[in-house]
């Protein structure tokens, strides 16, 4: 699968590097542009039908979360590129597919194109088709911490879970939501084998109820009440893999 791209870095050198890494190592790569500062990135971005960025952190005038900023709606995969590792979270939550660190590593390099590809190649299979997960339907039941107890719930019954800083929103199909002193984590972890993805730092969905897969805007999921809930570049591939 050939994948359009561009190349956002200040340093010459740099993006000289990358450039001769993409040709020799990873072919299915077009570098359509390369941009030197926020303003030419914007104008490659608009102008062209992309699959990826490799984004440099730091550059002249801003940084490249600014730039993701004033993109907007994001419909493409995001490799950030940089010297300085304490970006990794920062750019994780800014949806970035993969993190490389300067000096780049060739297989680090095949890796990511790997792990974009992956992602694309089951997006076009996926795009506005009625998913059908991998999964039987979940069962099983959890319990959900009142002031004076506990209730009962099964797992089935439930779309989806949103975080609420140190507390969790439980969505139910009837309509109801529960409010839960419990950070999404808890859930998480007490849900592992019941069906249920991370798919944002912000929602854990019930894979079962997930009937479309949109890509643009970083990727989203539409669920059986016709609830649409963004998905995170990072939490993508995790998420595709549950389809067939």
């Amino acid at each position: 699968m050939k994948l359009n791209a561009i190349i956002v870095e200040d340093e010459e050198t740099s993006r000289e590097i990358l450039k001769n890494y993409l040709k020799k190592y990873c072919p299915s790569i077009m570098v359509l542009g390369e941009a030197v500062n926020i303003d030419d990135a914007l104008v490659l971005i608009r102008n062209n039908d992309l699959d990826l960025v490799f984004l440099d952190v730091e550059m002249p005038y801003g940084n490249a979360f600014d730039l993701l900023e004033k993109v907007g709606d994001v419909n493409f995969e995001t490799i950030f590129v940089t010297a300085y590792n304490h970006y990794a979270i920062e750019a994780l939550n800014a949806h970035a597919s993969y993190y490389l660190m300067k000096p780049i590593s060739i297989d680090e390099l095949i890796k990511a194109v790997d792990y974009v590809t992956e992602i694309k190649i089951k997006e076009e299979a996926l795009q506005n088709q009625v998913l059908v997960p991998k999964t039987s339907t979940v069962n099983g039941k959890i319990t959900i911490p009142q002031l004076d107890g506990f209730e009962v719930i099964d797992t089935s019954v439930i779309l989806y879970c949103k975080a609420d800083d140190n507390y969790t929103e439980i969505y139910l199909k009837n309509n109801k939501k529960k409010l839960v002193s419990k950070t999404l984590k808890y859930f998480e972890d007490a849900l592992v084998n019941a069906s249920f993805a991370r798919v944002h730092k912000s929602y854990l969905v019930n894979v079962n109820e997930v009937v479309k897969y949109q890509k643009g805007k970083g990727g989203s999921v539409v669920l059986s009440n016709g609830k649409e809930l963004m998905v995170s570049a990072s939490r993508k591939s995790e998420l595709l893999a549950y389809f067939k």
